[in-house]
């Protein structure tokens, strides 16, 4: 029997040899017909160096696996690899010595992770500020992310270009004294405004998603919407946060039943309110398909510049998919009211 468990730092597997069966087979050779792209001789390397106990002790490759022996393997995963520069589009609003502010697309993902080494946000950042600079310049000038965006939640990012600049945008970040608006279609009716508060950690039956938790677990989070449009089961309304948790906006609307449009994380990629038959199920199977995301988008930034020490301000316009949706609904599902 194999027992497979992955962390951010190693990989974990346990391996058990069945009472009665008598295998002759050495160590390094029952681990290679077992563990997936194993080859002999990295399972030899990984025996030699310490990463392989049977029965809680090291052995040698060379030996011979017995009926009940149990065989526990932790291989440490490699170091990620450096982020390398790439001609990746970007949608840059405005840029100067200190810092630029990107409107990120939907379908990016800032950071290079596991999965995602290429094509990031980091990635076209780091051509985009070397690009005109000599090579000991470019070793000098790092792009700094001060906070991130989902990969499928457009909207306005701010960059810091140097480190003295990005410790003072963190601390506003930290200090919230950063203004942050999101606009979200949802589900449902929600009140023309309102506070949403509850501790967000992992969920314990899924711990790739987050929920809202008891007191006492998770983080604190506090999430304020207001209403700009009332339609036919959904509405269109301005979100801003007193927090940045994971997946906050998504999970808080959702705890509240006001799931997100499109998010297929947390529900709202089926019809939640009202018919879901005939012309609207029709109508709903193609905003979903010209979507294919959560409705989120981060529309405004506001922050003390930390060069000039003068607050600016930016805006965003809507991603033609997000706005081809709201347009579909203010002509298909007349809105019912329209809040200042």
């Amino acid at each position: 029997m194999l027992v497979e468990k992955e962390n951010q730092n190693k990989t974990e597997y346990l391996l058990e040899v069945p009472d009665g069966q008598h295998s002759d087979v050495r160590l390094d050779k029952y681990i290679t017909s077992f563990v997936q792209n194993a080859t002999r001789n990295k399972v030899q390397k990984a025996i030699k160096d310490g990463y392989v106990l049977v029965n809680g002790k090291h052995e040698k490759s060379s030996y011979i696996m017995q009926p009940g022996d149990t065989i526990e393997i932790s291989l440490p995963k490699p170091p990620p690899p450096k982020a390398q520069p790439e001609p990746v589009p970007l949608d840059i609003v405005y840029e100067d010595d200190y810092l630029l502010i990107v409107n990120k697309d939907a379908d990016m993902v800032v950071h290079p992770a596991y999965g995602n080494w290429t094509g990031t946000l980091v990635n076209g950042l780091l051509y985009h500020t070397g690009k005109n600079l000599s090579k000991a310049d470019q070793k000098t000038l790092r792009p700094g992310i001060v906070h991130r965006l989902d990969k499928d939640t457009s909207g306005l990012l701010v960059v810091a270009k140097d480190e003295e600049t990005h410790q003072k945008l963190a601390s506003q970040f930290s200090n919230k004294t950063v203004d942050r608006t999101y606009w979200a279609i949802v589900w449902g009716n929600p009140p023309e405004e309102g506070t949403i508060t509850g501790n967000i950690g992992r969920s314990p039956r899924d711990r790739k998603i987050m929920t809202v938790v008891e007191e006492g677990r998770g983080k604190k989070a506090v999430t304020h919407f207001k209403k700009l449009e009332q339609f036919d089961h959904l509405a269109l309304v301005e979100i801003s946060l007193e927090t940045g948790r994971t997946h906050q906006i998504r999970v808080h609307m959702q705890h509240e039943g006001y799931y997100v449009f499109g998010d297929p994380t947390y529900g709202g990629n089926s019809i939640r309110y009202g018919p879901g038959t005939g012309s609207r199920k029709s109508m709903f199977k193609n905003l979903f398909s010209l979507l294919n995301r959560q409705a989120l988008h981060a529309k405004t930034l506001g922050f003390v510049h930390p060069g000039t020490g003068e607050k600016v301000t930016f805006d965003s316009t809507l991603p033609a998919d997000f706005q081809e949706v709201l347009d579909a609904l203010r002509t298909n599902c007349k809105p019912t009211h329209t809040y200042d």
